[in-house]
């Protein structure tokens, strides 16, 4: 049987390399429509619980995996020899930065490692990890060739961009349209053809490098617009003008805007990390990307920014940061997840700990998280707590928080996220 009709039949056996917030979610789908789906992890831990059929990304359906899981159609592996054994390979592993914020494809690279001595012919092997434009080129047809493999008729090589919003009630994988982008055109269709059979609409591209430079300007768009408005914010804060009704108002014009909101800073794997991807590989090609690389530095300002917000709010009162009981509400990225992936709570900490600040956080979703190798306790919030604390800054706004309560008895509130736009009251201080 060809792979294209094991692909249409649902026969073809796939394999999802990463079980995090990308392959977890996407094994499930491929899963759910009738596909043999193997999820390879290192981490023991992901993989004992799989094969239990147990959950650990709260987006997804506990019932749905348990029931995949006893079904047969979803299992977990450390053993990469179960390649041989596979039609399909995807690869959704991190792509962070290195400590002098540039991209560190180690995780890539690894993964094709293990994977390499183990390919047969006839095979599809898809990247989904975010990376530079020419990553799935540079990284994958060498190992392949390697094993006197032809890209586009012995094996297939191609890029799909992950799209996995976190949180998102609306958009799943199933709707959000996929762009699919091969080594050659053989390559593009037959990935198509993967992804036609779990999502609405798949929009295929001219090569990898397209799709790559897709997921880029994706992300690199709202970092820039972020800045903006970020940048619009400090200003507004000088000259005395509420930032949230401005942004409000300009919302509605029906043409030519979209809104942004401005910040503590910038969350998640994509957007704080995907400008330094690209501005990183234009110095290659002698070329300077000034506008992105701007738009950067003004989201990684603004954890200290918040920090001076801070300090400003406690002399207010009379009182120094140094020695002061910090408290932060939400350490989490965005609001309603547990993902503390480049959270600027992170940032913020750290900067609280280095002026001397006592620092504790609540966050409902998220139980513990180190920083800088000191590890921290989500602290239960009540009453008694909040009199506690000379200051309580709220940097992800989680819709089960009781607002009210933390209003009402905590002396003082740094607001960063409008969650108390409908409250009034003099220890209230927005940015």
């Amino acid at each position: 049987m060809s792979l294209e009709n094991k692909i249409t039949e649902k026969k073809a056996k796939i394999g999802i390399v990463g079980l995090g917030y990308v392959g977890l979610p996407l094994a499930v789908e491929m899963a759910n429509v009738g596909f043999d789906v193997i999820g390879i992890d290192l981490d023991c831990g992901k993989v004992d619980m799989i094969s239990k059929g147990e959950n650990y990304i709260p987006d997804l359906d506990g019932d749905v995996i348990k029931n995949l899981a006893r079904s047969g159609h979803l299992k977990a592996t450390n053993d990469f020899r179960i390649v041989s054994d596979l039609d399909v390979v995807i690869i959704c592993v991190p792509t962070p930065l290195n400590r002098m914020r540039e991209p560190d494809t180690s995780y890539v690279r690894g993964s094709i490692n293990s994977i390499s001595s183990h390919l047969k012919k006839g095979q599809l092997l898809i990247l989904e990890s975010t990376s530079y434009p020419g990553t799935t080129e540079e990284i994958i047809p060498p190992a392949v060739k390697k094993l006197d493999f032809e890209v586009g008729k012995d094996i297939f090589v191609a890029f799909s961009p992950e799209r996995v919003d976190p949180g998102n009630k609306k958009y799943s994988i199933k709707n959000t349209p996929k762009v699919v982008g091969g080594v050659t055109k053989n390559c593009t269709r037959i990935a198509s053809l993967l992804y036609a059979q779990i999502v609405d609409q798949v929009v295929s591209v001219s090569s990898p490098k397209t799709a790559e430079m897709t997921k880029l300007l994706e992300n690199i768009f709202r970092c820039v617009n972020i800045a903006l408005v970020n940048e619009i914010m400090i200003l507004c804060d000088r000259m005395d003008i509420d930032v949230w009704e401005v942004v409000k108002a300009a919302s509605t014009k029906p043409f030519g805007f979209m809104p942004f909101y401005p910040g503590p800073g910038l969350g998640g794997h994509c957007i704080p990390i995907d400008p330094f991807y690209l501005s990183w590989k234009a110095k290659e090609y002698n070329f300077y990307t000034e506008f992105i690389e701007l738009a950067g530095k003004v989201n990684q300002s603004m954890p200290y920014y918040v920090v001076d917000k801070i300090m400003d709010a406690l002399n207010s009162q009379g009182k120094p940061l140094n020695g002061s009981k910090v408290l932060i509400l939400g350490v989490a990225y965005k609001n309603d997840i547990n993902d503390t992936r480049e959270s600027p709570a992170l940032k913020i900490i750290e900067l609280l700990g280095e002026k001397e600040a006592v620092v504790s956080y609540y966050d409902p979703y998220v139980s513990e998280v180190e920083v800088r190798k000191s590890l921290f306790y989500s602290q239960p919030l009540n009453e008694k707590m909040l009199k506690e604390k000379d200051c309580v800054v709220i940097i992800t706004g989680h819709s089960v928080v009781d607002y009210g309560l933390v209003v009402k008895k905590a002396n003082l509130v740094v607001d960063t996220r409008n969650v108390l736009n409908k409250f009034k009251g003099q220890n209230i201080v927005r940015i």
